[in-house]
């Protein structure tokens, strides 16, 4: 049965978006004192909002904001009504706390079934889940999308390969929901074993919590013969299932602009964008109770664009953030950049990490790859030299790098920590 939001054409989509904001303004604006202070000192007020274009007057959230008012202070309603609460990691100061209602986690139930279906899952297929499950999102959101798809559901979470592995290949899951980082783990995991990914059951890999390129979706599709998909989300406006890649395009993820109003702007000014241009991707959601966001900041860096197999806008695939962005020697390179130049170097797995050290009164950045089980110490030496050489040529900057042997690098079950900077250590 067709999702009736796909039935909307793009006028009908605007108003509807223009009437849900303007509730959702409301809402905020009468429930959440940091809302109405916010507002009030940008001089705005819900009934300003006349037009989708003025929610460009209104005022930005930040993580920092939602951390100044922990735990519950961006809550919208009482707390009797609060039925489950997710929160970060909180590794870098106070977690940011997210609640939700009855409601809203039916939403989000909605919008991951809507957004496996996007993928290419079935009723009926059966989801093997390796996200973590917990304070996270990403577990639990995927497991009940699934659930309300109508799937089969493998509570997997991370961790514990060997027996991921076997579970594939015992219960036969066709769609699988993890990071790609740990997904690459799995795979090295079945040729360890002597299996080939390829003859497993999966067909469908759906994909999310940290930046991918181009690059690691055909590692991935050649080495498991599966369609590889994006998912995006983060915990502040939902979770998973605020975007998804459609696996008849795979041309960027559409967003699912009936529940969450996305805007780019320019990392620095602020400023909203001309739709095409790239940016800090900005969310506003339309229909959560218990903690309605406005313009939250999310400091993943995209580009709007036109709907292909939806309605809804597109946002190209996350090519990294503004705050992941490092900054050497007046050079500005992201991780990503870096994914690219491993993945395409021969003998070298695609398990990197990036080290900033300090050397002398100059910073620098050492590029940390794994070497394939096949590679000999000529091709190792020739990795490090032809990533040297690209990071130069395609970057304009001069990196130290070293080819580590297989499974030498902390692998991660997560969002997998590709910076480790020692800088303020003096190392």
């Amino acid at each position: 049965m067709k999702d009736p939001a796909e039935r909307l054409d793009l006028e009908g989509l605007r108003a509807l978006q223009l009437e849900r904001l303007r509730d959702s303004l409301r809402h905020a604006y009468a429930n959440v004192p940091f809302h109405r202070e916010s507002f009030d000192k940008a001089g705005v007020h819900p009934d300003d909002c006349r037009s989708l274009s003025d929610l460009a007057r209104f005022p930005f959230t930040t993580k920092a904001d939602l951390r100044e008012n922990y735990p519950y202070g961006m809550f919208a309603v009482p707390r009797d009504r609060i039925r489950r609460i997710h929160a970060s990691s909180g590794t870098t100061g106070r977690p940011t706390v997210v609640g939700y209602t009855e409601g809203d986690l039916s939403m989000w139930a909605d919008m991951v079934a809507r957004s496996i279906r996007a993928a290419g899952g079935r009723p009926g297929d059966t989801v093997h889940v390796a996200y973590g499950y917990g304070l996270f999102t990403g577990g639990l959101g995927a497991h009940y999308g699934a659930e309300r798809l109508g799937c089969t559901v493998i509570p997997a979470s991370g961790g514990m390969t060997s027996r991921q592995v076997m579970l594939i290949q015992d219960l036969k899951p066709s769609v699988i929901m993890v990071t790609p980082s740990y997904m690459l783990t799995l795979l090295d995991e079945f040729e360890r074993q002597g299996i080939d990914p390829r003859s497993t059951s999966l067909r469908v890999g759906i994909f999310g919590a940290e930046p991918w390129t181009e690059r690691m979706r055909q590692e991935i599709e050649e080495r498991c013969a599966i369609d590889a998909v994006d998912i995006y989300g983060l915990s502040e406006v939902i979770g998973p299932g605020v975007a998804q890649e459609c696996v008849e395009t795979k041309d960027g993820l559409h967003i699912w602009e009936d529940h969450f109003f996305p805007e780019v702007v320019d990392p620095l000014t602020g400023e909203v964008l001309p739709e095409g241009e790239r940016g800090e991707l900005v969310f506003t959601s339309l229909t959560k109770e218990a903690m309605p966001v406005v313009r939250y900041r999310t400091r993943d860096l995209t580009r709007l664009l036109p709907g292909t197999a939806r309605v809804f806008r597109r946002m190209e695939k996350v090519t990294g953030r503004s705050d992941d962005m490092v900054i050497l020697r007046g050079v500005n390179l992201f991780p990503t950049q870096i994914e690219e130049i491993v993945l395409r170097t021969p003998g070298v797995a695609p398990h990197f990490q990036l080290r900033l050290t300090t050397q002398g009164r100059m910073d620098a950045l050492t590029v940390r790859a794994e070497a394939r089980p096949d590679a000999d110490a000529a091709t190792r030496a020739a990795a490090a030299q032809s990533i040297v050489a690209a990071v130069k040529d395609g970057i304009g900057v001069s990196v130290d790098v070293e080819i580590v042997d297989p499974e030498t690098l902390e692998r991660s079950v997560g969002k997998i920590r590709r910076i480790v900077d020692l800088r303020e250590k003096g190392v």
